[in-house]
C-alpha cells in the first residue's frame, strides 16, 4: 500500500449541499428558505415579535426586584462537613476555616463567604469560622461539643461596566472651543 492509494471509508465524508446554484440541483432559486417573507432573508431577529401587537413579554406584569449588589454564600450542609471528616478530607481536631474547606475540596469555591446550612447530623466536635450560618447549624454544632465564629463578608469583586477616559482638553483653541478658528472678517 502506498500514501496516494489510502482513501477514507465510503460515507465518512459527506458533500455539504451547495444551495442556489439552479433549478438542477434541487437547492436553487430560493435556496431552500422558502418564498418571500422576512424569514427567507438574513439578518432576522424576531423572537417575541407578534406583528407590531405588544408582545407578551411587555403585556405581563413585572414583580419582585433583583438585587445587583447581593451576596452570595457557598452553602455548606452539616452533612457534607461530616462526610468530609469522616473521609478524612477534613482534620476535626484543628481549627476549620473557608480557606481549609476549598483546599480540602468539600466546597468549589468562596464566592462572598461560606454559609453553614442544618441539614444532615453532626456527631464530630468542630470549631468552624464561618461568613453565615443558620439556627439550627449553630444549635447543632454546639450540641456536639463545638463552636461556631461568624466572620465578616468578604465582598468579590464583581466585573463592572468599562470606565470612559476622560476627553483630550487640551486640543481646544485660544478662544476655548473646539474645532477651526473662524476667519476674521475684514
Amino acid at each position: 500500500m502506498k500514501l496516494n492509494q489510502i482513501s477514507d471509508n465510503k460515507g465518512a465524508r459527506k458533500a455539504r449541499v451547495r444551495v442556489g446554484r439552479g433549478l438542477g440541483s434541487g437547492k436553487g432559486k430560493t435556496a431552500g428558505r422558502g418564498v418571500k417573507g422576512q424569514k427567507s432573508r438574513s439578518g432576522v431577529s424576531i423572537n417575541g415579535f407578534e406583528g407590531g401587537q405588544m408582545p407578551v413579554h411587555m403585556r405581563l406584569p413585572k414583580r419582585g426586584f433583583n438585587k445587583p449588589n447581593r451576596l452570595r454564600f457557598a452553602e455548606l450542609n452539616l452533612g457534607r462537613l461530616q462526610q468530609a471528616i469522616a473521609s478524612g478530607s477534613v482534620d476535626a481536631g484543628s481549627p476549620i476555616t473557608e480557606q481549609g474547606l476549598v483546599e480540602a475540596g468539600v466546597i468549589r469555591r468562596l464566592h462572598d463567604g461560606v454559609r453553614l446550612l442544618g441539614n444532615g447530623k453532626l456527631e464530630a466536635k468542630v470549631d468552624i469560622s464561618v461568613t453565615g450560618a443558620s439556627k439550627s447549624a449553630v444549635s447543632a454544632v454546639e450540641g456536639a461539643g463545638g463552636s461556631v465564629t461568624i466572620l465578616p463578608p468578604k465582598r468579590v469583586p464583581q466585573p463592572g461596566p468599562k470606565e470612559r477616559k476622560p476627553a483630550d482638553k487640551s486640543k481646544k483653541n485660544s478662544d476655548g472651543k473646539r474645532g477651526k478658528k473662524k476667519a476674521a472678517a475684514a
